[in-house]
């Protein structure tokens, strides 16, 4: 009856909170249990969870389904496996200064922001990312990736991409094509493909310094309608052959983009900006 249906629902809700090993807190007025790992420290409803600094080599348990945020940073992770895949809320996340080779497999396709600088990635394969129609920012920087692989159509909310601090000797073809920002200095670049930055109609900034140019296709940077900044100091460009650098220069000289670092001159900057 009433009663007993009352006396039920007394006894399943009034479990002894304080003897839980995870933070927990009550939402909503109701019984809705939100665990924070009793390793990390939990902000807005448990949603954003900073984890960084605690030599974690595994991911801690406890954390919520819905976390949107959760930072991972400075420990010693290897291998996440497909671990992240159930957190399908997970807007931002943050694995940088770890000890990971490859990027976990099946990470949330929320995700906006993807960090995992500084550890040893060594190449990035077309199924990392795929199917990340909402990634707005991938920072791969300082790592040992050599290879990496976009397929056409793929990373279409992409403005951001750092690839600097590597090991690459080419620029990478298929790049998203919304790109906004490409950082591949302090790479091994020897040459750029012909066509490879055609499709980058909205790139306004791209970092090519400290790396091992000499010579650049002729109207590699043509199709660049958008581009403001470009660097390309820190090159051992081949100034002894005159045509090739004269191409550089005079392109340098008539794009209305800043060209930092101008190739063969002394003056750090040219360009008509």
């Amino acid at each position: 009856g009433r009663e007993s249906t009352k006396h039920y629902y007394r006894k399943t809700v009034s479990f002894p909170v304080q003897n839980l090993s995870t933070k927990t807190v009550m939402l909503l007025g109701g019984w809705v249990l939100s665990v924070c790992p009793s390793v990390c420290s939990c902000s807005g409803g448990h949603r954003d969870v900073d984890c960084s600094f605690k030599s974690l080599t595994k991911l801690p348990h406890g954390l919520q389904h819905n976390i949107r945020f959760l930072n991972l940073s400075f420990n010693s992770l290897k291998d996440l496996g497909g671990q992240l895949s159930r957190y399908d809320h997970l807007r931002t996340l943050d694995l940088s200064y770890n000890h990971l080779e490859s990027l976990p497999s099946v990470l949330p396709r929320s995700l906006w922001d993807i960090k995992a600088a500084w550890n040893r990635l060594r190449s990035l394969d077309k199924k990392d990312t795929a199917y990340h129609w909402n990634l707005k920012l991938l920072d791969l920087s300082h790592n040992a990736l050599d290879r990496i692989v976009f397929i056409n159509n793929t990373l279409l909310s992409v403005t951001s991409l750092n690839l600097s601090h590597n090991r690459f000797w080419t620029v990478p073809t298929n790049m998203p094509h919304n790109l906004e920002i490409i950082d591949l200095s302090f790479n091994y670049l020897v040459q750029i493909l012909p066509g490879s930055l055609d499709r980058l109609p909205k790139l306004v900034k791209l970092y090519l310094h400290a790396n091992h140019f000499s010579v650049l296709p002729e109207g590699i940077f043509d199709k660049l309608r958008a581009l403001k900044t470009i660097t390309l100091g820190d090159n051992p460009w081949a100034c002894e052959e005159e045509d090739s650098i004269t191409r550089i220069l005079r392109w340098a000289e008539q794009t209305p983009a800043t060209v930092l670092g101008c190739p063969c001159y002394t003056t750090p900057v040219c360009g008509q900006s």
